[in-house]
């Protein structure tokens, strides 16, 4: 079963014509209690001036009432008046004097209040309005109450009428207002549609950017979110373009080497000479192995590839040191000496210790492969407040000023220095120190001879605290 596709404007329409059908829904009942309300006060002020009619004809309270005394009141079979009035006279128990009807009620259930006492009542299953007025009696008698009671029927017709004129238009205005929302709501709704055609009608390789200039401002996060999509994307997509031109133009001609070697490995007959021809089939494996190495290295640590999802905190005094200690045996066999000078405390910074192992091994690859037998090679961190520094120092022949800026470029070799290689090594080291955020400077040696490499790598606040703190702590532990 797919799942129900959220639709903006649907959604819209639904949360505002919810708003309007409360709002009408609130309106009416306001409105109903409020026509209850003024309905009745008209009614009951008629009521109440005919119950004082009754009450003057009978002469109540004039001490020569007149209780026999035949009234003409609606009987409510009259067209015009709707309504049944009955009516009683009690005293002041509730004991029935005269009247139509029985309306009887003790004077106690007034509480004390002694004007005009409205209140509702229900009569052979018709909801009836009741007002009750008190007289004083005969000399020496008791009180006189008397109950005039009144159907509703013209009460409810007036308030049907009323509660109709009020409600009708509100729902007109409502399905009005549904109209002019749906229309607002598609034309509003018409520069989304027009970028949907538009990217839609795209080119799968058409990464341009998305024109927000006429979308709403409302929209122009999404598009700036969409657009900074798109420029990862094609950054990605260049870089494994790069990848596969570098690795088609570097990658075509040892494999090529490889398979004439093997071919004539396979033709030789004097064993010797197949023996020199394997010898150097394995060099070249061994090339071509170092060269694809090299390339996915490369692609590895181009700041498109992973971005900072590996990083983690590391030290970069422990990392320096055991990558040095690992190509100690390769140092050896060249009769170099490779050092290494730390600092006796923690140098915490933010990256992927693999691309860091590998920049690291690539600058003293490169300083061990070009410094003569008997050289030295040192590697160094330091450290500051606001940044840690890693050092790889040689006492080779050196790098001259006109090939510094150009030996990080990829696959370029200073021409004569006598040493195979790639050209991959300091563009590996450039990308991950690129991808870490470092700055990286190369100068002479120590006594204007040899090469220095430094790369220079920020240390975080929250780090630099944290590290505080730790060392403050070792330091109070010693």
């Amino acid at each position: 079963m797919k799942d129900k596709v959220l639709s903006l404007r649907s959604h819209l329409m639904e949360r505002l014509l919810t708003s309007l059908f409360l709002l009408w829904l609130a309106s009416s009942i306001v409105g109903y209690f409020a026509t209850l309300n003024y309905a009745n006060q008209p009614y009951d002020l008629v009521l109440l001036e005919r119950a004082r009619m009754v009450a003057e004809r009978m002469k109540l309270g004039s001490g020569q009432e007149r209780l026999d005394i035949k009234l003409n009141l609606p009987d409510g079979n009259d067209p015009g008046i709707s309504d049944q009035v009955l009516y009683t006279v009690s005293d002041s128990n509730g004991e029935k004097i005269a009247g139509n009807a029985n309306l009887s009620r003790p004077l106690s259930f007034r509480k004390g209040k002694t004007g005009p006492l409205f209140s509702n009542g229900e009569r052979n299953g018709e909801k009836t309005r009741i007002v009750s007025l008190v007289y004083p009696g005969p000399p020496g008698g008791k009180l006189l109450q008397l109950h005039l009671s009144e159907t509703i029927h013209q009460r409810q017709e007036l308030i049907r009428g009323i509660f109709a004129y009020i409600v009708i238009p509100q729902l007109l205005l409502i399905l009005i207002a549904t109209v002019v929302v749906w229309y607002g709501l598609k034309q509003g709704l018409m520069p989304l549609e027009r970028l949907r055609r538009e990217v839609a009608a795209r080119k799968r390789d058409d990464l341009s950017r998305l024109d927000e200039t006429r979308a709403p401002a409302e929209v122009h996060p999404l598009i700036d979110a969409v657009n900074n999509l798109l420029e990862r994307l094609k950054q990605a997509m260049q870089a494994q373009k790069r990848f596969i031109a570098d690795a088609s133009h570097q990658l075509r001609t040892p494999l090529a080497g490889l398979k004439t070697q093997a071919e004539l490995a396979l033709r030789e007959d004097d064993l010797e000479r197949k023996q020199r021809t394997l010898e150097q089939l394995l060099i070249s494996a061994r090339r071509s192995a170092h060269l694809a190495n090299q390339l996915l290295a490369l692609a590895r640590n181009e700041p498109e590839g992973q971005g900072d999802k590996t990083f983690a905190e590391l030290d970069l005094n422990q990392l320096a040191q055991e990558c040095t200690t690992y190509w100690v045996p390769v140092a050896l066999e060249k009769n170099i000496d490779l050092g290494f000078e730390g600092i006796p405390m923690q140098v915490p910074v933010r990256g992927d210790a693999t691309s860091l192992t590998e920049m690291l091994g690539n600058l003293i690859d490169n300083a061990i492969r070009y410094t003569p037998a008997g050289g030295h090679v040192t590697v160094k961190v330091t450290c500051s407040p606001d940044e840690a520094t890693l050092c790889v120092e040689d006492n080779g022949p050196g790098i001259d000023p006109q090939h510094r800026e150009r030996v990080f470029e990829r696959f370029y070799r200073i021409l004569g220095s006598g040493q195979s290689g790639s050209g991959l090594g300091l563009a590996i080291v450039a990308e991950v120190a690129k991808r870490h955020g470092a700055t990286i400077t190369l100068d002479q040696g120590s006594g204007g001879v040899g090469t220095l490499f430094s790369i220079r790598f920020p240390i975080h606040e929250m780090i630099r605290k944290e590290a505080f703190a730790a060392a403050m702590k070792d330091q109070l532990a010693s």
